[in-house]
This record gives structure tokens, sequence and C-alpha cells, in this order.
């Protein structure tokens, strides 16, 4: 009997077996797909170990698609594409196609949708704004920019294209687009919170800024040379500060992205989506405070 609980004992503490190699026990896992590799499949990467069926972006031993414990997956725990920019040329696309409406419609279309806490309109004959119930706002001016100004569009997409593209394949669609939003959101809570009431902002520049501030988490992450993104950082903010550009949504995006960003690239494996997605959840809640707050000033 005792031998009997000393070997079920050893059974209970062994370690998995290499899913390529069934007599190996190992202590490592794929990054990719997590399943366990002995030393002989380890294929080195960037962060961690790959298996040779993730590198080669095979499966082994499935003719259809993998099982989800088995699929590839992004360094935050995301599942990998065959086009891991797609979200990013939607965003583009539909930021474009609003604004080819501002250059049609005119500013009755830009006035409608813009960021403003609350102002008159004699076109309206209204007093407009968020603090009249109009929330959408804080939404519909992320994909608004400046029609007089085709620079303002051109080097948001740019960014957009340089920094989300890379970002999405990193975090995986869901996790992309949950930062794209909070960021964007949390830009928009503290423009309405700080800036003049009646002072109207629109732009991409707050979810952009979050993608910088997430970026320069994942590069610390994979121990990159940090000096190319602090740069554009630094330069991004001189610009911001310059004049005449709302620095609330910037600000406001770039440390919701630092805080979800960070949540999303360090989060253990076992509460990886938690601790995701609560954080989103926690920073979405401080914009929401933000948000009544300044309403409550307002009204």
């Amino acid at each position: 009997m005792e031998d009997q609980a000393a070997g079920s004992a050893r059974d209970a503490h062994s370690l998995p077996k290499c899913y390529r190699h069934p007599d190996r026990e190992t202590g490592v896992r794929c990054t990719r797909c997590e399943r366990p590799i002995c030393p002989e499949c380890m294929v080195s990467a960037s962060v961690g170990f790959q298996c040779p069926d993730c590198v080669r972006g095979t499966t082994a031993g499935h003719s259809g698609p993998p099982p989800a414990a088995s699929r590839p997956r992004t360094l935050a725990g995301g599942t990998m594409t065959a086009d891991p920019r797609l979200l990013t040329k939607i965003l583009i696309g539909i930021n474009i196609a609003v604004f080819l409406v501002e250059l049609s419609v005119g500013n009755s279309f830009t006035n409608r949708f813009d960021l403003i806490g609350q102002a008159y309109f004699p076109q309206y004959g209204d007093v407009e704004g968020i603090a009249q119930g109009q929330y959408y706002r804080m939404l519909t001016s992320m994909f608004l920019h400046d029609s007089s100004s085709p620079m303002h569009i051109v080097f948001n997409m740019l960014s957009l294209w340089w920094i989300g593209g890379p970002l999405e394949a990193a975090l995986g669609r869901a996790r992309y687009i949950t930062l794209y939003f909070v960021s964007g959101l949390a830009g928009s809570a503290l423009t309405y919170l700080l800036a003049a009431q009646n002072q109207p902002s629109l732009g991409a520049s707050g979810a952009i800024f979050g993608l910088f501030g997430a970026t320069a988490v994942l590069i610390r992450r994979l121990n990159y040379d940090m000096r190319p993104i602090i740069a554009l950082l630094v330069i991004n903010l001189i610009f911001t500060f310059s004049g005449g550009i709302a620095w609330q949504a910037h600000i406001g995006g770039l440390v919701a992205g630092v805080v979800t960003g960070y949540a999303m690239v360090h989060a253990p494996r076992e509460r990886r989506n938690l601790i995701q997605y609560g954080t989103c959840a926690l920073v979405l809640v401080v914009a929401v405070v933000l948000t009544l707050v300044r309403t409550a000033q307002l009204t």
C-alpha cells in the first residue's frame, strides 16, 4: 500500500511530456502554442522558446484548424492570424472614409460629431455638447480630422500604420482593438475634463499615443533598444505642447496605453485574460468617472 501511495504521489507531481517525444519530461512550453517541448525541440525566440511546428507555421498531427489549447499564440496570448495588420488597415480605411465625408459635407458634419463639452451653435439654435448628453462625441471624435489641414490625417495614419501594425501582430486582434479604443476614450475623457467647454477637439491622436505607450512597454519587455521609440515619443510630445494641439488627448491616451500595454505583455499566463481585460475595464471606469465629474461641473 505504501509503495502504491508513493507511486501515485510521483505520478501526480511528474512533469508534462514533450508533445513530440512522449518519453521525455520537460518543464518548458512553447511561447506560442504553450505545448510542452524538450531541449531537442526548443527553438530560441525573442522571448523564450518555440516549438518546431510554430516556427514553420504548422501544427503537427492536425489536418484542420488546431485546437484552441495548441493554436499558435502571440506574446500577449492572442491568436495568430494570416493577416496580422487587418484591423490596422480597417481603422485607417474608416478614418479616410470619414475624412472624405468631412470634405464633401463640410463643417455641418464635423460640428455634429467632434468633441466639445458644451457650446451654443446658432445654426442649430440650441446648446450642444457632451454635457447635454451627447456622449457619443467621445467616440466619434476619434475618427474625425481637421479638413482644412490634410497633414493632420496624413501624419496620424502614417503613425497608425508604422506603430499599429507591429503592435497588432504582437498582441493579437482582440487585445489590440481593445487597447486602441480604451486609449482613445481615455484621451477623450481627459480632454473633456480639462479643456475649455467650448473648445472643439478631434483626431485619432489619443488612440495613437496609446499605441505609442504600449509599444514602448512591449519593446522594454523584449529587451530591444528603447532609444528609437523614446526619441519618437519626445518629438511627438514637443509637437503636442508647441500649441494648437489638444495635449489632453495625447497625455490621456499615452497614460492609458502604458497602463493597458503593461497588463497585456506582463500578465502571467494563468490569469492572463482576467488581468488584461480587467485592467482595460479599470481604465474605462476611470474615464467614466472623469466624464461624470466634468458633466456635473457643467450642468
